[in-house]
This record gives structure tokens, C-alpha cells and sequence, in this order.
């Protein structure tokens, strides 16, 4: 009787872990992308040299995730293409004694992407990531606004990541 419990319950155990894959689990339609190619993102802001920055910072979130290579064109299995599309900075906090004078920005950068198949075919719909931050307002508001601006594209690069990498 103690044999034929101890047999269920190794049964039960090994059962339960069918199905189980350690490592990156991919999306069903990406399952033959290994590599993925990132050229360049294309600035439409009027925001100069920010696209080296945010294409960067992408490139930085897929060594870190690990769920895709990166190679160049030649070696890849897709292409990531991405544009940023927007930079917008709003008030988030003024001043107490006078409202018109801003002490605190909230910036966001949207980036808009497709992954394309080397042969040119879409792999993914196109889809937008926004990054988010808040910076306060010292002597220099374009310096503080260019300081934050790496803060935006680390939150863009981990949300853009995460879509690829997971599928939604």
C-alpha cells in the first residue's frame, strides 16, 4: 500500500512538470527568430542626435533580456525598425506663491516599431512604446530636459523589450 502511495505522488510530481521550459519562452509566431538586426531609429522630433541615444539604450534592454541575439543585417533573422515619433514635456508641479512658474516636467518619448522578416515581410503589427519621466527645473531647463532624457528611453527601451520578447 506505502508503495503504491509513494508511486502516485512520484507521479504526481513529474506530471506537473510537463510543459515546463526554462529559458526565454517566445512568442508562437517568433519562434524561428534567433537574431534580431536594430539599425538606427529615425528621428521625426525636432530633437537632434536623440536617435543614437534611444536605438542604444534598445540595443543595451536585448543583451540584458537575452531572449534574442543582435547581429547585423547579413546575420539576423528580423529587423527591428523604429521611429520616435514624439518628445513631450508637461507641467507637473509649480511653484506655491506663483503658478505660471514650473518647478517639475513630466517627459515622454513614443517610439513607434515593426519587426520585419529579412525578406521584407511584417513578423508583427506595428506597434507604439512610450517612456516616461519627471525631472525638476533648475537654472537650465534644456539641460535638465537633456538629463532626463536617457531616463525616458531606459523606461521605453524596457516596455518595447517586453512587447517583442512576450508577444503583447
Amino acid at each position: 500500500m506505502k508503495k503504491f502511495i509513494a508511486l502516485g505522488a512520484v507521479c504526481l510530481i513529474f506530471t506537473g512538470c510537463f510543459g515546463y521550459h526554462i529559458g526565454p519562452v517566445k512568442p508562437n509566431y517568433l519562434h524561428d527568430v534567433h537574431a534580431i538586426a536594430i539599425p538606427t531609429f529615425q528621428n521625426k522630433t525636432l530633437l537632434p542626435q536623440i536617435e543614437v541615444l534611444v536605438t542604444d539604450t534598445v540595443i543595451k534592454q536585448f543583451h540584458q533580456d537575452g531572449t534574442y541575439k543582435i547581429a547585423n543585417e547579413n546575420n539576423s533573422d528580423a529587423v527591428l525598425k523604429g521611429e520616435i515619433t514624439n518628445i513631450t514635456r508637461a507641467p507637473a508641479r509649480s511653484l506655491r506663491g506663483n503658478v505660471l512658474a514650473t518647478t517639475e516636467f513630466n517627459l515622454v518619448m513614443r517610439v513607434r516599431y515593426k519587426l520585419v522578416a529579412r525578406n521584407g515581410s511584417d513578423l508583427m503589427p506595428s506597434a507604439e512604446v512610450a517612456g516616461t519621466t519627471s525631472f525638476f527645473v533648475g537654472s537650465d531647463l534644456n539641460q535638465d530636459e537633456r538629463q532626463a532624457l536617457p531616463l525616458a528611453a531606459e523606461e521605453l527601451a524596457t516596455n518595447l523589450v517586453t512587447q517583442v520578447s512576450e508577444g503583447w
